[in-house]
């Protein structure tokens, strides 16, 4: 989280470190504490680039890019999937027989939606925005991952507004959680 660079470079380096981490979830026997921590790691990472992206890159998609009113949307519905997921993927023990078929679907998921920003909508972006646009793009999807909730909440408004207004409350919140059980330390 927070690598530098435009906003591209950005969410593609964090699209790298969510890659790596389903690598090890892939590799992993065991179940357990281990497995749980690494499903908060991934669930912590994909919440804080889910909550920026929907605060700051589809509003500028939407501004910027011909067609991107649809594609916004299309990748918010691609969220709205994958938190529904996380959430599921929250409350399940790791010894249940559907963990390994949840997990394979959130990666399937994120894995098509990776896909399609890099091939179809960064391009795009990158063509319609001048590189001040882009940079400035980056800080501010910095800014909000530092400060985005660290849980799923599905039922919390996707719209930017609504997002930006509630998203640092909401994050504050779940990094005291994660703070007092040490969620996310590993």
């Amino acid at each position: 989280m927070g690598h530098g660079g435009n906003v591209i470079a950005e969410l593609e380096a964090d699209h790298r470190e969510v890659e790596e981490m389903f690598a090890r979830l892939r590799a992993m026997t065991g179940r357990g504490q281990e497995l749980r921590d690494l499903v908060d790691q991934v669930t912590i990472e994909l919440v804080r680039h889910s909550v920026a992206e929907e605060q700051y890159l589809y509003p500028a998609v939407r501004e910027h890019v011909p067609g991107g009113d649809a594609l916004a949307d299309k990748e918010i519905g691609d969220h709205a999937r994958v938190e529904e997921i996380l959430k599921k993927l929250e409350r399940m023990d790791t010894a249940d027989t559907q963990m390994s078929p949840m997990l394979r679907e959130l990666m399937d998921e994120v894995t098509s939606h990776v896909q399609d920003e890099e091939n179809n909508l960064f391009p795009r972006l990158a063509q319609a925005c001048t590189p001040e646009q882009l940079d400035d793009l980056g800080d501010k999807i910095r800014r909000a991952k530092s400060m985005a909730p660290t849980r799923p909440h599905p039922a919390a408004p996707s719209s930017p507004g609504a997002s930006k207004l509630l998203a640092p409350g909401a994050g504050l919140v779940d990094r005291a959680r994660d703070f007092v059980t040490g969620r996310g330390r590993s």
